[in-house]
C-alpha cells in the first residue's frame, strides 16, 4: 500500500506471532514500500491483562524517514516521559502514538500527549482508536503536536483522514532556543 499510494505508513498496532509468543507490533515502511522499522510493545497495560497474552518488547524504535529521525511508540508508552526522552535524546524529531485510549481518559491522553512534545522539543502525531468493545468506549482526538506544546491538529471521536502539515525545522529552532537534550544530567538520573 505504501508504494502504491506513494506514502509512508506508520501502523499499529498489529498482534502478531514471533518466536511462538504474540506481540503487539508498529511497523512503518516508507512511500517506496521499503522496511523501516517495526517495534514491539515495551510496557504492556496490566489493567487490560495485555502482561497475559503478549511478549513485551525491548529494543528501541528510531528510524529515518526522509532526512529526520523518528521513533514510535504504542497505547501505554505515552505514560512513561522516559522512553520518550531515550529516543529523542538520540536525535528523535517526530515521535508517533498509535494507541486506543477510552473515552474516560482522553483529557490525560491529550495532556501527555502535549507534555511529551514540550519535553522533548518534538512533534507528536498521536493516532487514537474510536468505536468500542464489549469493555470499553475509545475516545479518538488524535492529535498533532509541535514541539512548543501547540496543538495543530485534533480529532473528534468518528473515524476519518486527516492531513497535517508540519515544519521539521521547527525542532532544531526550539532545541537551539532551549537546548535540553544537552542541559540534562543522566549521570544523576
Amino acid at each position: 500500500m505504501a508504494a502504491e499510494h506513494k506514502l509512508t505508513i506508520i501502523g499499529g498496532s498489529v498482534s502478531a506471532k514471533i518466536d511462538g509468543k504474540f506481540s503487539n507490533i508498529m511497523y512503518a515502511f516508507d512511500e517506496h514500500g521499503d522496511f523501516l522499522s517495526s517495534y514491539k510493545k515495551v510496557h504492556l497495560f496490566k489493567l487490560m491483562e495485555e502482561h497475559l497474552f503478549l511478549e513485551a518488547g525491548n529494543d528501541t524504535n528510531l528510524f529515518i524517514l526522509g532526512e529526520r529521525k523518528a521513533a514510535g511508540f504504542i497505547c501505554y508508552d505515552l505514560r512513561f516521559p522516559e522512553w520518550f526522552r531515550h529516543h529523542a535524546a538520540r536525535g528523535a524529531e517526530v515521535l508517533f502514538v498509535a494507541a486506543e485510549w477510552p473515552a474516560v481518559r482522553i483529557d490525560a491522553w491529550k495532556k501527555l500527549a502535549v507534555a511529551r512534545a514540550i519535553e522533548n522539543q518534538a512533534f507528536i502525531v498521536a493516532v487514537n482508536r474510536v468505536g468500542k468493545d464489549p469493555k470499553n468506549v475509545f475516545g479518538g482526538h488524535s492529535l498533532v503536536v509541535n514541539p512548543h506544546g501547540e496543538i495543530l491538529f485534533e480529532a473528534d471521536d468518528t473515524e476519518g483522514n486527516f492531513y497535517v502539515s508540519i515544519d521539521p525545522s521547527e525542532v532544531k529552532q526550539v532545541r537551539s532556543e532551549i537546548p535540553v537534550l544537552d542541559d540534562r544530567r543522566p549521570e544523576l538520573y
